[in-house]
């Protein structure tokens, strides 16, 4: 038998390979979509100006400052967020690298799991989390910071702060790819504290 097809079936048939190579790719969708819900929902909450019956309601000025940079919310949001200088040029070539990487482990996930892509998973995902968590941060020091400046100490280390999206996205690696005893922590606390609430 051919090594090329030997390797791929050996990789495509192994279980926990194979197993491992599934739940990586649908780690990294998430966390795609853990960014494109930060780069775009952020934004609008920023621009809302109440509630009605259907929820959140955006004023006009979203549609006119931010909507109209761009066709797609996505990009029109990315690109208000570089006029804030939140993001650079850098970021959104990052951003298209990991977009294209999404797609080729969404579309592309047997070609994966049977014999592998022509990036570094790892690295990509390293990049993409990086990405968020800058969106993150600045967030905070840009918006929740300067709203309420008495809730935070002087002298806060943004490097020491942990953006919720990343916790989430750290829990759900350590649940999905960390060893057995990190991954029931999560589940054993809940446990332990949902009676007490």
């Amino acid at each position: 038998m051919d090594e090329k097809i030997k390797a791929s079936w050996e990789r495509t048939l192994h279980p926990e390979t194979l197993k491992t190579n599934i739940i990586t790719a649908s780690i990294f969708s998430m966390a795609f979509e853990m960014l494109k819900s930060s780069i775009i929902e952020k934004i609008e909450s920023f621009f809302t100006d109440g509630f009605d019956e259907n929820g959140m309601t955006v004023s006009p000025e979203y549609k006119e400052k931010v909507l109209s940079l761009n066709r797609s919310p996505l990009y029109a949001s990315l690109k208000w967020l570089q006029d804030m200088d939140a993001i650079d040029s850098k970021d959104l070539e990052k951003f298209e690298h990991i977009k294209n990487c999404r797609n080729t482990l969404t579309h592309e996930m047997l070609k994966f799991a049977s014999s592998g892509v022509d990036f570094d998973v790892g690295e990509a995902f390293d990049e993409m989390v990086k990405l968020l968590r800058k969106i993150e941060i600045w967030w905070f020091e840009n918006i929740e910071m300067s709203i309420a400046p008495e809730n935070y100490p002087k002298d806060l280390d943004s490097e020491q702060v942990i953006p919720g999206p990343l916790w989430n996205l750290q829990m759900l690696i350590d649940i999905a790819l960390g060893p057995e005893e990190e991954a029931r922590k999560y589940y054993d606390l809940f446990v332990a504290n949902a009676d007490k609430t």
